[in-house]
C-alpha cells in the first residue's frame, strides 16, 4: 500500500502499522530511529525547521526512545544544517 505522501514510498516501514500516516507521524517516527541519509532526504523536502519542530515537539515526551535517539538526533541535525548553510554560501 502506498503513503498519502508519495514521498514515503523511499522510506518504507517507517510507520509499517499505518503507512497513510502524515507527514508528522512519519518524520517522527525517522527521529526516532535516526540515519543521517534517511534525515537529509527528509531534510531537503520538508526542511531543516521543519524537522526540528518535530524533534522539539518528541522531546516533549519523557519517552526512552527520545533519550536513545537524542544524542544522534541532534548530531545528525547540526550536520545538516551546516551543511545546508555551507551549500547556501556557495550559490
Amino acid at each position: 500500500m502506498d503513503s498519502a505522501n508519495p514521498f514515503w514510498n523511499r522510506h518504507r516501514g517507517l510507520v509499517w502499522s499505518n503507512p497513510m500516516a502524515n507527514d508528522g507521524v512519519h518524520i517522527r517516527a525517522a527521529l526516532l530511529k535516526p540515519r543521517f541519509e534517511r534525515l537529509l532526504d527528509i531534510a531537503v523536502e520538508f526542511g531543516v525547521d521543519r524537522l526540528r519542530a518535530e524533534w522539539k515537539a518528541l522531546e516533549t515526551d519523557d519517552q526512552v526512545e527520545v533519550s536513545r535517539a537524542r544524542p544522534s538526533v541532534e548530531r545528525i541535525l547540526d550536520h545538516i544544517e551546516k551543511g545546508f548553510a555551507l551549500a547556501a554560501r556557495r550559490n
